[in-house]
């Protein structure tokens, strides 16, 4: 027993050495300014081999597995203070009280209604993937499956009774809806006392740009973390068990593609009455940046290009909804993605899960896309806001993160195009969409080259 005692030991000191050596080796690519995303996708295939070394030679990955989960534990400290300081932020961004009654109410509308699609379509296609078969995975020891609770229950538990209560009880739910009425509050006592209102809004705009700084400090570590989940998980089951992650972006692909074709097509076609084809052909730069960068922020200044000038939207319009939807609108990162892995946690960890809840995985996704929208890793922070209200252990997220950088690219050309379509509605209500300037042919082109 001794014996086998020095054996793990040793081989857990080995297994901790060889993950040093990765980490430092992607380390020094960062330094060298070598792609994030490329980064990401080395330690996925660094982690997949290390584990499988790993498994094949019965070493001990125990230590490899602390890294991953300090990293989600880091990722899980955001949630509260980060979504409760940007949804305050996104709203009060709106000036007063009449343009929000006019076009706030019409552009956040749609951005609820269309998350709210993307994530229904995303449950439904993870539904029918069932994209977590295959794996089983021992539930954490602090991890208390809860009773099933009825609908009203559901609704009931969604309303806050003590914000601060609530904050320190990780109820994320509750929290948000609490900033969203002190959002509100604010942008109509400001349109009457502006002075009032403006040291608690710069005091928001402040933090909120300490919690983006923050936030880049972890996302950072992405790449670590990706290594250690993944080689953990390849250590303890072998390469046969991390097949199913194919399907998990296969199945987030295909729901973004009915997304895109399905839910854009048809308001572009029946709302705002213009040919798709042409819109698509149009927003191509836009798609075509989101893609590429994975970002909406850097995407917006070729979008605002896009809306304008291509799509005959008003400058007036494009200013409002375009910078608004680089921060609320996240059909793929918080619509589906969310949806896709909280059905792929579920079945990996054999909880089930009730309509009731399915209800839930929508609306708590599109309240949470507001709040996690635009900053460093919105997608895996919203995740974890879902993955908390429905009870289902957080550290599922780990398996999934791994594939992160590989959906990102389309759910961000989604999330941009989202905005881009936003902006033709809106501005084809107020009647501020030039037809004309949409119908013509131009011969030039955008430059795509993003800030």
């Amino acid at each position: 027993m001794k014996n086998n005692l020095i054996t793990a030991i040793q081989s857990n000191w080995i297994s901790l050495l060889i993950s040093v050596v990765i980490i430092g080796i992607l380390y020094l690519l960062a330094r060298k300014r070598v792609g994030f995303g490329t980064r990401v996708l080395l330690a996925l295939g660094l982690g997949l081999a290390a584990g499988i070394f790993f498994n094949t030679f019965k070493f001990d990955a125990t230590s490899v597995g602390t890294i991953g989960t300090i990293y989600v534990n880091l990722v899980k400290m955001l949630v509260i203070p980060l979504v409760v300081v940007l949804v305050i932020n996104s709203i009060t961004s709106i000036s007063n009280m009449g343009h929000l009654r006019k076009i706030g109410i019409k552009t956040i509308s749609l951005f609820f209604i269309t998350t709210g699609i993307a994530a229904l379509i995303g449950l439904l296609v993870a539904l029918a993937f069932d994209p977590g078969a295959g794996i089983e995975q021992a539930v954490p020891k602090n991890f208390k499956p809860r009773d099933i609770p009825t609908f009203s229950q559901v609704i009931l538990d969604l309303v806050p009774t003590n914000p601060i209560s609530d904050m320190a009880g990780g109820k994320v739910v509750p929290v948000l809806i609490f900033a969203i009425f002190v959002a509100i509050a604010m942008v109509h006592v400001g349109s009457k006392k502006p002075e009032i209102v403006q040291p608690v809004k710069q005091f928001v705009e402040s933090f909120a740009q300490i919690m983006h700084q923050v936030t880049k400090y972890i996302i950072r570590l992405t790449p670590y973390g990706v290594y250690a989940l993944i080689g953990t998980m390849a250590a303890k089951y072998g390469l046969e068990t991390l097949a199913p992650l194919v399907k998990v972006i296969l199945a987030t692909y295909v729901a973004l593609l009915i997304h895109f074709v399905v839910t854009f097509g048809g308001l572009i076609s029946f709302v705002a009455k213009v040919n798709p084809f042409k819109f698509f052909r149009k927003a191509y730069p836009t798609i075509a940046v989101a893609f590429t960068t994975r970002s909406s922020y850097v995407t917006l200044p070729v979008n605002l290009e896009v809306i304008t000038k291509r799509l005959g939207v008003s400058s007036r319009i494009a200013s409002f909804v375009a910078p608004l939807g680089a921060t609320m609108n996240m059909n793929g990162c918080g619509g589906v993605w969310p949806a896709v892995v909280a059905i792929f946690v579920a079945r990996v960890y054999n909880v089930p899960l009730s309509i009731s809840e399915y209800i839930l995985i929508v609306v708590v996704s599109m309240i949470s896309s507001i709040g996690v929208a635009g900053v460093p890793g919105p997608a895996a922070i919203s995740t974890t806001v879902v993955l908390t209200a429905l009870g289902l252990p957080v550290e599922g997220l780990g398996l999934v993160l791994a594939i992160d950088a590989v959906v990102d690219m389309g759910r961000t050309a989604v999330n941009a195009t989202g905005t881009t379509v936003c902006s033709v509605l809106v501005a084809n209500s107020e009647g501020e969409f030039d037809r004309d300037a949409f119908n013509k042919e131009e011969d030039d082109q955008l430059e795509l080259n993003p800030v």
